[in-house]
């Protein structure tokens, strides 16, 4: 992130998750060599692998509850890839706790960017691969909205009574390397708090 742009997100209430340089504060599980920083983005192209956001501490990670994340985000043809929220660190596998936000536009899993996996589907791309997009979050209690380039894909309301990890609590984000054939570039990731 330029300079500028932590002065931007710091004025506006948002705060960056990413230097545009390292991977401080992000802790990989299984294949960290999935992750790299290139030209001010986090790079994701190798075996699965997820990338969580720990932040200065990663004994005591920062939890986030209700949010307004935002991040510019760029899919290469065939990639597939993924925002988690309210999820919780683990070594391998796929993040068993919270919600996924897909990344995927043109990958053959059908689920599209901007669903919540398993939960709201979208099967048409709202954006183009090879160009960056603004993919947006905001959860307030049990609601969620998702846009992507300032227009809303859906709201969600999660109901009553839902059990078990995938649900809306709080918790931390992470990104999804999906598969060795996809590659995905993330930059200006920031959140602010809602509450």
């Amino acid at each position: 992130m330029t300079a500028g742009g932590a002065t931007r997100a710091a004025d506006d209430g948002f705060e960056p998750l990413f230097d545009g340089k390292s991977l401080a504060g992000w802790k990989p599980s299984e294949n960290p060599s999935t992750w790299k920083v290139v030209d001010g983005a986090i790079v994701c192209h190798g075996p699965r692998s997820h990338l969580f956001y720990v932040g200065a501490n990663p004994e005591a990670p920062p939890v986030f509850r209700n949010f307004h994340l935002r991040a510019e985000v760029m899919t290469r043809p065939g990639s597939n890839s993924g925002v988690f929220i309210h999820s919780r660190f683990q070594d391998d596998g796929w993040p068993q706790t919270g919600y996924e936000v897909q990344v995927n536009n043109t990958q053959r899993d059908p689920v599209r960017t901007g669903s919540i996996y398993n939960v709201v589907k979208n099967f048409t791309p709202p954006a183009q691969d090879d160009t960056w997009f603004l993919l947006e979050v905001v959860v307030q209690g049990k609601a969620v909205r998702v846009s992507v380039d300032g227009r809303v894909l859906f709201e969600f309301v999660e109901p009553e009574g839902v059990t078990g990890t995938r649900r809306l609590s709080e918790g931390l984000f992470a990104l999804q390397g999906h598969d060795p054939d996809s590659e995905v570039h993330y930059r200006r990731f920031e959140v602010k708090r809602l509450d």
